[in-house]
């Protein structure tokens, strides 16, 4: 089995989540059937979005460079980013260590397509700076998925349930939610990506029904296969 390491910290809620998500999918009736976890709570990591909006990337690809070095260096055989704004940067991290490192928005992306057909057209909830680089909407389109990101005030909402509600400690407001699924759904989404860790937490506190693809999910479940331990059936 291989030991999987963790760049969390951003933000420790999320990386909470992904930790009890790891052990919550495992089939395991011993300690040693679960999976080994290597967490670093890198909570001081600068903001990506405002690094990515201001242009200024260079200490935060040299923070996530090193992370990734220090988990290698501690045994991790497989590397896991709870953030997905932080993907802007997977491949300057890849190319600092050997190791692989999950790309969390393409196997999303491939969970969608091998799971849900009924969305052919997704909306995608995540940060500006996820939106900006286009992430998402690469991924789908790839599988033949049409992305629809929301703009304007719409974007402004769902920028403040992840920035100022669950990263300010906050459980979220629903009815805030509510404006962004209404909106959603008249534009003629058959379902909507949660691509931002704080909306995966947000789910946790509101109990989303199915219309909803969890990106932390996805990369929850890739992470306890490629790490040889067993998913509980209804996981599967």
């Amino acid at each position: 089995m291989l030991k999987l390491g963790i760049i969390g910290g951003m933000g420790p809620e999320a990386t909470r989540l992904m930790y009890g998500g790891i052990i919550d999918a495992t089939d395991a009736k011993t300690d040693q059937e679960h999976i080994d976890m290597i967490i670093l709570n890198h909570a001081s990591m600068p903001d990506r979005t405002a690094a990515i909006k201001s242009g200024d990337t260079a200490e935060v690809v040299r923070l996530l460079r090193e992370d990734a070095q220090m988990l290698e260096r501690c045994g991790a055989g497989l590397i896991a980013i709870p953030c997905n704004t932080s993907h802007v940067f997977l491949d300057e991290v890849r190319s600092a260590v050997s190791v692989p490192v999950l790309d969390m928005i393409g196997e999303t992306a491939r969970y969608i397509a091998e799971n849900r057909p009924d969305i052919k057209k997704a909306g995608i909830l995540a940060t500006d700076g996820t939106i900006s680089q286009g992430l998402y909407h690469r991924a789908l389109e790839k599988y033949g998925i049409e992305p629809f990101a929301p703009e304007g005030d719409i974007q402004k909402t769902v920028m403040d349930i992840i920035y100022g509600q669950i990263k300010a400690g906050k459980k979220g407001n629903i009815e805030d939610f509510a404006v962004v699924d209404t909106f959603l759904k008249k534009n003629g989404c058959d379902g909507a990506v949660l691509a931002c860790t704080e909306l995966s937490v947000f789910r946790t506190n509101h109990e989303l029904n199915s219309y909803y693809v969890d990106a932390m999910q996805a990369l929850v479940e890739r992470c306890v296969t490629l790490c040889g331990g067993k998913l509980k059936e209804e996981k599967k």
